[in-house]
């Protein structure tokens, strides 16, 4: 049952070919199994099989939903009643969250199954998934290499087939990044369009959650459950949201594909090229047409999102000083004695490097010469991207530069792992929906991916152009050995 994907699990539930509770007890025995991926912070199989229990009742009574009885892997940034969430954090190493966010509660309210929290760079600060401080999450493709950050833990867990399909959140490429490295659909939807209600803040401009699956088919059945307005979330659209599924066997003949000139250039492992120049005459033989465009500013996109998601982070990360609750400081003096020794202790190297960033950028005197700068060069990447999509109708190109590096790596060198997100940081400064699904595999065995863009709150285009290619190859399909 674990190769099943959700569509196919959502049919053998409602079939009652299987059950909520033997599945979701086997997926839980892998998740032991291979717990030293480390793709988990927190299972609870007791709260996970009760939920299992309370799905196959519903089923039996005839109220099941798509997801109904579906076991998914959630990323340990939302808050979910009951559960240790700890972001990744020493410093929310004892917080049991009061309440659920927006996805867990819709969730929930489809009658799906929570397996657990799964792993993450500390605070969704990285791209490698080392910096959590419950250690570094291990590639099935490769246990030596990164699965990719900051939702590496989602994208191992899903990959390794222990759970089938996993939500993570896109603040700079961290669904997109992680699930080119390995081998996955991710979709990063359209800023606002999920509720950042319960979803800890990294840069709140920027955070979006969204589904990590094994198909555009899954992620079109999680998306119809996480999208939709939420009054509680004030960068929430109220935006009419489509059944996802309904339109992914449009017919793609005519299809406009804009490839930047920019994407294909310095810095692109020749090996990515060639099997993402191979996804693309793919995508001809479908009967989709080649545009040339620019995005002139896309090479400025790293250095405008390094002060802007700082700049947000201090913000956001001032809460978190041990009076009200998480980690706290043993030994201090007075008040602020506390605050400093307990963000010290707390926090990782590279949330107090981003924290020290985004304060000296916000700080006076400085403002205007890097805060400031940095969201108007912001608005002329949106600007790039709404003159593209004037002649073309989806946006393709390399998700990542290269194909997953090896843990510790790039460690100590915090700028080349930034441009490890070189191709998948402008999609947020702009806001847009963006989706990586695997195209293939370069000649040392390891998956690349195939990015894709779209207009604001076309999502449903996404889907569809990544399902019609899905059914053409099987890329989608390959399982990592020794995971059988």
């Amino acid at each position: 049952m674990f190769e099943k994907t959700v569509a196919e699990l959502s049919r053998a539930l409602a079939r009652k070919e299987a059950s909520s509770v033997e599945l979701t007890r086997a997926l839980l025995d892998r998740i032991n199994k291979y717990k030293d991926l480390n793709a988990f912070i927190t299972v609870d199989p007791e709260r996970s099989l009760a939920q299992a229990k309370a799905a196959d009742a519903r089923i039996a009574r005839g109220e099941g939903a798509a997801l109904t009885g579906v076991p998914i892997a959630q990323k340990d940034i939302f808050c979910a009643d009951g559960w240790l969430t700890t972001c990744g954090s020493k410093i929310l190493s004892n917080f049991i969250a009061p309440y659920d966010a927006t996805i867990i509660d819709k969730f929930n309210q489809a009658g799906a199954v929570c397996l657990g929290k799964t792993n993450m760079d500390e605070f969704a600060m990285g791209s490698s998934n080392e910096t959590s401080y419950y250690g570094a999450v291990k590639n099935p493709w490769g246990t030596g290499r990164v699965p990719g950050g900051s939702s590496g833990g989602s994208a191992a867990a899903v990959a390794a087939r222990l759970a089938p399909a996993a939500t993570g959140t896109d603040t700079g490429g961290s669904i997109r990044q992680p699930a080119a490295l390995t081998g996955l659909t991710g979709l990063k939807p359209s800023y606002g369009r999920v509720s950042r209600y319960g979803m800890i803040a990294f840069a709140s401009s920027l955070d979006q959650g969204g589904p990590m699956c094994r198909s555009a088919e899954d992620c079109a059945l999680l998306l119809n459950t996480m999208a939709g307005f939420d009054p509680r979330d004030s960068t929430s659209v109220d935006e009419p949201v489509p059944d996802y599924t309904k339109s992914l066997n449009n017919d793609i003949q005519g299809l406009r594909i804009g490839l930047p000139k920019e994407y294909f250039s310095e810095g692109l492992s020749p090996e990515v090229a060639q099997v993402v120049q191979a996804a693309i005459g793919e995508y001809k033989k479908l009967g989709a047409q080649i545009v040339e465009i620019s995005l002139p500013n896309s090479k400025l996109a790293i250095p405008c999102y390094y002060v802007l998601a700082p700049a947000e982070a201090s913000s956001n990360l001032s809460r978190f000083d041990g009076a009200r609750y998480g980690y706290r400081a043993k030994d201090y003096t007075d008040l602020l004695d506390m605050y400093c020794k307990t963000r010290a202790e707390g926090f990782g190297a590279e949330v107090k490097r981003r924290i020290m960033i985004g304060t000296y950028a916000l700080s006076a005197g400085y403002y205007d010469a890097y805060y400031l700068k940095a969201q108007q060069l912001r608005r002329l990447i949106a600007q790039d991207f709404e003159r593209a999509f004037q002649s073309c109708d989806v946006i393709m190109g390399p998700t990542s530069p290269t194909t997953a590096f090896k843990i510790g790596e790039k460690s100590d060198d915090p700028v080349a792992m930034y441009l490890s997100d070189i191709y998948t940081i402008s999609v947020n400064l702009a806001g847009l929906p963006g989706m990586s699904i695997p195209a293939g595999f370069a000649p040392d065995g390891l998956p690349v991916g195939l990015q894709l863009v779209g207009r604001y709150f076309d999502e449903a285009r996404l889907l569809n152009v990544a399902h019609r290619y899905q059914q053409a190859t099987d890329w989608h399909q390959r399982m990592p050995k020794g995971f059988s």
